[in-house]
This record gives C-alpha cells, structure tokens and sequence, in this order.
C-alpha cells in the first residue's frame, strides 16, 4: 500500500478519497486554489499546497503545479477522484513520465474512451450493442444535417469529447438543428477544447443504466451491478440507485457481461462504468464509458458492502482484485440524492452565496452525508455548485426510499437557495415511488414536481411568529439578570398596554405578500391570529434552532434559522422562507428596470447575437451566458426593438446585471 498519495481535486470527492485514506493509515497530501484556501477538503488531508488562482484552468487544472507538488511532497500516488484530470490521458502519461502512480487507468484506456466517436467503434467490434448513430469525422453542418434527417428525428448532438451534459442537445426538428448544433459545438470547446461532436437516434422514455466494472492489472475483470441513473435536469444526474428497479436477473446478467466486455476490449484497469441507455422494452445500448470513480460510486459501495476507493489504491499498487465475481452479492437497496446550490423552479440555475446555517440528518448505518462545504463556507462561481450527497440504505427499495424523504425533510442549509425541497417532491412522487423512471421524469411531471406557489401556511407562520416572541422573551430575561434589577417593568415582554388587550402584530413576507400575525399574550400561551383562524400557540426554543411547538394542544417539531432578517422555518415537509418585515419602514423597490433583460447569475459572455437597433421577436436568442460550466441563451421577452447592450463577448457579469433593453418600438 501506498504511504502517501496526493489528491489532484476538491470538495466532497476529496474528503471522500481522504477518510478511505485515513483508515488504510495512508498519509494524504490536499492541493487548492486560493478560492480554496479555508476549504474543508485542505483541512481533511494531512498536509495541503497552494496551486494557484481560483480559477480551475490556473491550479486544479495545472498539470505541472500538481505534479511539482507530487513530488515536493514526496507522494507516491495521485488520486484524480471525478472532473477535471481524472479523464484526461496527457495528464495520466505525464504521472507515468514522472514516477508517479496515476490512480487510474492507463492513458491508452482514457484515450480509448475519450472519444466518443471512437469509443462507440470499439464497442462496435466487441459486440456490445449501440445506439443507431453517426460518430465519424465529416463535421460540416450540412453533412450533419443530413445524417440527423436520416437517422429520424428526435436526435441527440452530443459532444465527441467529455460528458456531465455539456455539448448535449436534444433537436426535434431540421428548423431547430443548426441553431443546437452551433451551441452544442460552442459548449464542447469551451468545456473540453473539441468541438466534435456525434449524432445519436434520441430514444423516446429511455432510462440510463450504468453498470460498474472493476478491472486489475492481473487480467482480472468484475462487474459491481448496476445504478439507475434516470433522474437527470440538464442531462446530469441529480438522484440514482442501486439496484435498478424493475430490472430482471437476465438483463442484469447480460448488461454486466455487457460492461465487463467493454472493460475487456480496451485493456481496462481500475474503477469504470459503462454507461447504457434504455429502452421501454428492456433493450439496451451502449453510450459511453466513464473511465474514472462516478459522483454515485456510493450507492454501489452501500448494496455491496465494498469501498471502491480501498479498491482503487490496491489495484493500483499492482494487487488483484479483492474479490471475484461470483462472490459479489446485492444487499438491500441504496439511494444517493445530489444537494445542490441551484433554484429548481428557475430551470435549475446555479446558485450562489455564503451556508449561514447548515443542519444534516444523523449518519448512521442507513445514512451517509458525503460533503465538502460547513457552515460559513462560500459556494462561488468557480466550481460545480453541489453541496453534499445524501445516501440511504435500506432491506428493500420502499424502506429506503422512505429514509430518503425523512433525511431530505432534515436537510437544511440557509444562506443559498437548494434543490432539496424538489428532491423530496421527487421522492414522493408516485410514479418514482413505482419505479415508473425515465430521463424525461422531471418534464413528463412538470406539474405535480414544480406546483404553483403557494403561501406559507399556518404552521409555518405559527413557527415564525413563536421563534420571534420566544427570542424576544429569551433576550429580554438575559438583560434582566444581566442589568441588577430583574424586576424592573422595562424588563416584560408580556404586551402590556394600558387600557387594551395586549397584543403585538408580526408581519412577514412570503415573497412579495406581506403575511400579518396578531399574537396576544396569555398567562400560558399565545393567541395567535393566523390567515386560517385563531390558534393556541407555545413553545419551547433551543439554542440550535429546534422549535418544540403546541398548537391548540398539537406537539410538533420545527426548526427556525435566522439570517438577517430572514427565517427559514420547516416544518414537516414545508420549507419557507420568510422575512420580518416592518410595513411602516419598508419601501419596497422594483430593481430592474421594465424591458431589461438581467443576468440570472453571476458568469462570463460568450456570445452576442443582436445589436442595438436590431428588431427581435419574442423568443429569439439575443445572447449566451455561461456560468458554473454550463451555457443559458438568453430570450427576447417579447417583439421589440433592441435600446443597447451592455455587455460583448468575454465580459464578466454579476448576477441582476442589465445585460441588454429593449423597447416596444411604438
């Protein structure tokens, strides 16, 4: 075994490949950016060594810098983890050149799969069987075209190089082909400097199937069963499983003879999955092979009882696998669940800002939180915006599913908005619940998964009216010890006023409506005037935010987290929102000015399409914005006439900026 490894990457993967380290009694060496300097991921590894600037290119994409601190630092090993160098050959052949174990396939393996032209040729060969397709080299627009037209639309344009959706479109007609193709092209340089790009039959309902294979250097090769994978936005997984539902012992069989045939056929070794797409039928098709440790690796190691990393360090130190394949077993059924900084209901844009308050379901046997963000931690612009992976175990698929939505329910993070509320729609759903999955899911269940905007409702409002009065009360009776005089009247929070009830009225904003509770003050509780009627209301409130309520005579459970003047209460399965809000000071101001079209997040230009002056309809592409790795067109509203545009191509932009006006042109 290794003594010391270096870990060439950031964030949860990084702790993950750490803690495996920690109990193999391997010493590990972090490498950051100076966005990174205060990363939990430096603090988790033994030594860390600064790279360079925050920019991925400029340090956890510096080929040099990381392997002169491989060297400096004496480790033996380094571990790419997922993302950046974990897929990139030049960087496996420099490790080689340089004495250092790249853990990992060898490039030959990377550059095999790299393309995904010639990946789907190999496979081809070995029997494995392929998506109707073109993967060749006649990149002209018009050849492309035509082989789209022949192929039949739907057709998928994805990029030749790479994966995690970037250069992917789907194109349902030859109107919208040119136009997707320029973006898809323009995403695959930016992303991976190709912009090749391969042409695939789109499969209507499909689901994503992968299968993990394991392969050492002794000519050993297994399979590790299956994940499903069909819950995607933007073609990236946000919520997977092991094992496949509905999957029968024959297809499971054939799709790992399948995955370990491709393994095979490329002289693989080390950790891999090979990627299927599926068919309503049951029949499947190769699409690619990840040739690296997968973000949902966990799942796997949770049905199998194995650590894929332990793996990976003794296939790499030139050990044989650890165990054959008739030897590996499927226990129970896991669920990994990605919580990221995005809002769901603005199509799952990125998201930024500061976690003031982050509070996680209890780890356990049936629980795993892999994270590499705390409390006061900055999720920026530079890197994927994915906070933590929940996982959950169970005997079977419905008890597992089950601590999925309890543990979702638990998740809290305040200070940047989050995808777990959707996640935990999700996971109600039934047709998740049946097992009713494809990658279409999220937009076949629009409706029910993004359901109208609803106000907070009594309970939520009950929790933020008592977490106010009880703060208060509390603070109040701290200043009371503290002044000497106890007793003195300036020291009650009782609402005392002469010749009327005593009563305070809170007021909230849900949004833009302004939510009023009227509470007054009893002996033992609180009458609160709520929008459904009036409620008996106590509570107890401890230090961390947990709110013990009693509602006309109902225990509950909340908690309550402040940031500024804005609570975030959760109650059950309801998440809100709101902000103390005094009606008398607040003057609530339209910021964007009418006919601006505003940056949705903060990210760089890469294309202007119009000019000021040009007429637009609505609906057409006026310029592109690229944040967090991945491209937003952004759409005239409505027919008009461009006023000016403030921005060109390469331009940083902050989230709210006026990127551009147009006018009605009356």
């Amino acid at each position: 075994m290794f003594d010391k490894i270096l870990i060439a990457n950031r964030g949860e993967i990084a702790c993950r490949i750490a803690r495996t380290c920690r109990t193999l009694g391997v010493k590990t060496v972090a490498v950051y950016s100076e966005a990174d300097a205060h990363a939990m991921h430096v603090r988790a590894c033994d030594e860390a060594w600064l790279i360079g600037p925050a920019a991925a290119r400029d340090s956890y994409l510096n080929m040099e810098r990381i392997l002169d601190v491989a060297r400096r630092s004496g480790a033996r090993a380094i571990h790419p983890g997922y993302g950046f160098l974990s897929e990139n050959a030049r960087f496996a052949r420099a490790c080689e050149e340089a004495g250092v174990v790249f853990i990992g396939p060898p490039a030959s393996a990377i550059e095999a799969m790299g393309s995904k032209s010639a990946a789907k040729a190999i496979m081809e060969k070995a029997g494995v069987p392929l998506v109707p397709g073109y993967h060749g080299q006649d990149q002209s627009p018009d050849h492309l075209a035509a082989v789209a037209d022949e192929i039949g639309y739907p057709v998928l344009i994805k990029a030749s190089a790479g994966g995690g959706g970037k250069g992917m479109r789907r194109v349902d007609s030859r109107a919208e082909f040119r136009e997707a193709l320029d973006a898809a092209k323009r995403e695959a340089a930016s992303a991976f400097g190709d912009d090749q790009v391969l042409i695939e039959k789109y499969l209507l309902e499909p689901r994503h199937v992968e299968v993990q294979v394991f392969a050492d250097s002794h000519g050993n090769t297994v399979h590790l069963f299956e994940r499903d994978c069909s819950v995607q936005r933007r073609h990236q997984k946000v919520i997977e499983e092991a094992p496949a539902p509905g999957l029968g012992t024959h297809q499971r069989e054939a799709m790992g003879s399948a995955a370990v045939a491709a393994a095979k056929a490329i002289g693989y070794v080390g950790a891999g999955t090979v990627e299927f797409i599926m068919d309503a039928r049951g029949d499947f098709y190769f699409m690619e092979m990840n040739t690296r440790l997968q973000v949902e690796h966990p799942v796997t190691e949770y049905i199998t009882g194995q650590d894929l990393v332990a793996w990976q360090l003794q296939v790499a130190t030139g050990g044989t696998l650890p165990m054959e394949q008739n030897q590996l077993r499927i226990q129970g059924h896991a669920f990994e669940a990605r919580i990221y900084a995005e809002d769901a209901a603005r199509d799952f844009l990125p998201a930024t800002g500061t976690i003031r308050h982050m509070r996680t379901p209890a780890e356990g046997p049936h629980v795993r939180i892999d994270t590499g963000v705390r409390e006061g931690d900055t999720i920026s612009v530079h890197y994927d915006p994915m906070i933590a992976k929940l996982v959950v175990w169970d005997q079977d698929r419905t008890s597992a599913l089950k601590r999925l939505r309890d543990a979702l329910h638990q998740f809290i993070i305040v200070g940047t908005t989050t995808n777990a509320g959707f996640l935990a729609r999700v996971a109600s759903h039934p047709a998740f619940i049946e097992g009713g999955v494809d990658t279409g899911f999220i937009e076949k269940y629009r409706d029910s998964l993004f359901p109208p905007v609803s106000l907070a409702s009594d309970h939520a409002l009950s929790a933020a009216a008592l977490f106010e009065l009880l703060t208060v009360d509390r603070e109040a009776k701290q200043r009371a010890v503290a002044s000497g005089d106890p007793w003195s009247p300036w020291n009650l929070t009782d609402g005392w006023r002469p010749n009327s009830d005593n009563f305070h009225t809170l007021h909230f904003l849900d949004g833009e409506q302004d939510l009023e509770v009227v509470a007054h003050y009893r002996d033992d509780c609180y009458i609160l005037e709520l929008p459904g009627g009036e409620c008996r209301a106590n509570g107890e409130l401890g230090d961390d935010g947990h709110l013990h309520m009693v509602l006309d005579g109902m225990h509950a459970d909340a908690w309550v987290l402040r940031d500024g003047q804005k609570l975030t209460t959760v109650v059950g399965a309801e998440l809100r929102e709101l902000v103390v809000h005094d009606p008398l000071s607040a003057g609530m101001e339209d910021e964007l000015r009418e006919g601006s079209l505003t940056a949705p997040m903060p990210g760089m230009i890469r294309a202007v399409h119009v000019k000021a002056g040009d007429a637009v309809k609505e609906g057409d592409a006026l310029l592109v914005l690229e944040a967090m790795k991945m491209e937003y067109t952004i759409r005239a509203f409505a027919d008009g006439i461009v006023d000016h545009v403030n921005y060109a191509p390469g331009d940083q932009v902050t989230e709210g900026a006026e990127l551009l006006a147009i006018s009605s042109g009356d």
